[in-house]
């Protein structure tokens, strides 16, 4: 099964005409993230039969340079989000990876369909495009996920993540869940949980390959 065919059976099932239409006049009038040719980079990157773990974030970066995406990513020279940088002190404690760069497409590529549950935002004005018909797409891109695939790892961090597990049949997949990276709330839970290490125990006693979690050498 591929991306087209979950794509068409949703939008089948649900009329996103208003938010096209929202989308369109915001893009034309307003600043924002990511640019249009990145909104579906999640799934450009990741294919649908190749996802192993689903990383769920809320609404993509608001300010310039950054949102590209791909949840808790951004751009090559943008400033490193202080989300982003407690991942990277987890994964150091967790599996002894130093990464430097504050763009995760290598995960994306290696089966990490970095998700967010909102994929547009006007610049500086967080969650601004909730509840605009987002949801409703991710929501049953997240239930596809669970029908059609097996033995894939979602990693929810926060309340808002964890909301999700509604929609994910827990029989077939593997949970990972904590407290949100966000310096508000990270060492609450977070540091600690050895999200990666667990996240490649699941998917090598499934006789699957593990992530590639570290930067690759150039």
């Amino acid at each position: 099964m591929e991306w087209s065919e979950i794509f068409h059976d949703i939008t089948e099932r649900h009329d996103f005409k208003a938010m096209h239409d929202f989308l369109e006049k915001e893009y034309t009038t307003q600043i924002v993230y990511p640019d249009r040719e990145n909104i579906y980079q999640a799934f450009d990157l990741t294919p649908f039969e190749d996802i192993k773990v689903v990383i769920l974030g809320q609404d993509p970066y608001h300010g310039p340079n950054q949102a590209h995406g791909l949840a808790f990513s951004v751009q090559p020279n943008a400033k490193f989000p202080p989300s982003l940088r407690n991942m990277y002190k987890e994964l150091e404690d967790d599996i002894g990876c130093h990464r430097t760069s504050p763009h995760l497409q290598d995960w994306a590529r290696e089966g990490v369909l970095l998700l967010n549950t909102v994929l547009t935002v006007r610049q500086g004005e967080a969650h601004s495009h909730k509840n605009i018909g987002w949801e409703t797409f991710t929501d049953e891109v997240i239930q596809a996920i669970s029908d059609h695939r097996e033995n894939v790892v979602f990693i929810l961090w926060g309340k808002p993540a964890q909301q999700k597990l509604k929609l994910i049949d827990t029989s077939k997949h593997h949970i990972i869940k904590s407290t949100h990276p966000s310096p508000l709330s990270a060492h609450r839970g977070f540091f600690g949980s050895k999200p990666y290490s667990r996240a490649n125990e699941f998917l090598e006693s499934k006789g699957k390959s593990p992530i590639h979690w570290c930067e690759r050498e150039e």
